[in-house]
């Protein structure tokens, strides 16, 4: 970190710092009409943002980035239109801030009342995903927060041309420009200065591969919430129904599977081995990878063997690993060793063992019957989500607006002194 990125960092802060305080002030309709001015910018600048995103793309390309990887990065008009309605859909949300989350009264008369407020200054630091740009922008406007966005080289013109439209959102609803501030520099050691800016910065959100989110959980100097990977499991039960259960695995794993959600590993249950072939024909239609254990490819001698490697693994691409289980036990056990705590489930019709096997289920997102790629938090109702978070505490799951506040404890008296 040298003293240049340290000094910009400070300014950035600073700024920030002054506009979390106007947000936390403002009406939430003030907060709402940046947003909905913001869609509007976006749509109205789309010759102007698809012509950057072309730019990062046969940059990607020259690159080498693999197929999954330029997915992500991609933008048409289609997705940028869902990225102009997701910020109008966080528009329309609840405020959070405000919101009285408990309140009693003591012996003494004192009324106390515990309220969401916002945190404070946000960094989001991120890959690949130009989307994540608006969606992050958007979640922390609508919460009353400031924020400071690092993407990724891979999509540095897309996130420029994104972050322009924003701040005009802001600037029609008269709040400060630099409540949504874009790092100016891909240069890392601007990363480092920023985890260490623990001063102007109250929470850190990565969002990116594993060694990125590494690197910040390791370095930072300030609060991270984050995941690390998204080793994702579905378990087949012997009393799934075969033809829901083929067709949620596939589409867990081959919706896109470049994103977080997307499935990695499928546990098959011994008594529902019968379903391997029809699984190999589907994911050979749509030119998935196989990789199955000895007891699956004794069934259907055109799967590939799998190592131990591949159980851990987090591919974001066109390659599963498939094992047989003996019970929902042994899924469970498989899923504690291997599993990253993002998304995992079972595909059942016995609601019993659906009830227990969740229960036990130790994951951030445990799902029944559907696919992982509902792992979102637009899926979830939350107009979109700064995040996956998979530890246990202050979020968990997908980070949407209510998770990006605190609270304060508010005391009314009469007069009273301690005795």
């Amino acid at each position: 970190m040298t003293e240049n990125h340290a000094a910009m960092i400070e300014q950035l802060g600073r700024k920030a710092r002054t506009a979390a305080r106007a947000l936390a002030a403002s009406a939430p309709e003030q907060r709402n009409r940046a947003l909905s001015a913001a869609a509007q910018a976006i749509r109205q600048a789309e010759p102007e943002v698809l012509a950057a995103n072309r730019r990062d793309l046969d940059a990607g390309r020259e690159r080498g980035l693999s197929s999954a990887l330029l997915d992500r990065l991609r933008l048409d008009e289609s997705r940028l239109e869902g990225i102009a309605a997701g910020l109008e859909a966080i528009a329309g949300l609840a405020d959070p801030v405000g919101r009285v989350l408990a309140e009693w009264t003591r012996p003494n008369g004192l009324r106390i009342r515990r309220v969401a407020v916002p945190i404070g200054v946000i960094g989001v630091i991120y890959e690949s995903r130009p989307n994540v740009t608006a969606d992050a922008a958007g979640l922390c406007l609508k919460s009353g927060n400031a924020v400071i966005l690092r993407g990724g080289s891979e999509a540095v013109h897309s996130n420029r041309a994104l972050h322009a439209a924003l701040v005009e959102g802001l600037k029609a609803a008269a709040l400060p420009a630099e409540s949504v501030q874009l790092l100016p520099t891909q240069d890392r050691a601007a990363v480092g200065a920023l985890l260490a800016a623990h001063r102007w910065l109250d929470l850190v959100v990565p969002r990116g591969g594993k060694s990125l989110v590494a690197r910040v959980q390791q370095d930072a100097r300030v609060p991270v919430l984050a995941h690390l990977d998204g080793n994702n499991h579905l378990y087949i039960h012997a009393a799934a129904d075969p033809d829901m259960a083929v067709e949620v695995a596939v589409n867990a794993k081959m919706r896109r599977p470049g994103i977080c959600g997307a499935l990695e590993t499928l546990l098959v249950d011994r008594a529902r081995l019968d379903l391997v072939p029809a699984l190999v024909d589907r994911f050979g239609e749509m030119g998935c990878e196989l990789r199955a254990d000895d007891g699956v490819r004794a069934v259907d001698e055109r799967l590939a063997p799998a190592d131990a490697s591949d159980w851990e693994t987090e591919y974001l691409d066109a390659i599963l690993a498939v094992r047989v289980v003996d019970g929902p036990d042994e899924a469970l056990a498989h899923i504690e060793r291997y599993g990253s705590g993002h998304t995992d489930g079972i595909l059942t019709e016995d609601e019993a063992v659906a009830e227990d096997f969740l229960a036990r289920l130790d994951s951030a997102i445990a799902v029944h019957n559907a696919s992982t790629q509902f792992a979102d938090g637009g899926e979830f109702g939350f107009g979109a989500e700064i995040g996956i978070a998979t530890g246990r505490l202050h979020a968990r799951g997908p980070v949407g607006v209510e998770q990006l506040t605190t609270f304060q404890y508010r005391v009314f008296g009469s007069g009273q002194t301690r005795p």
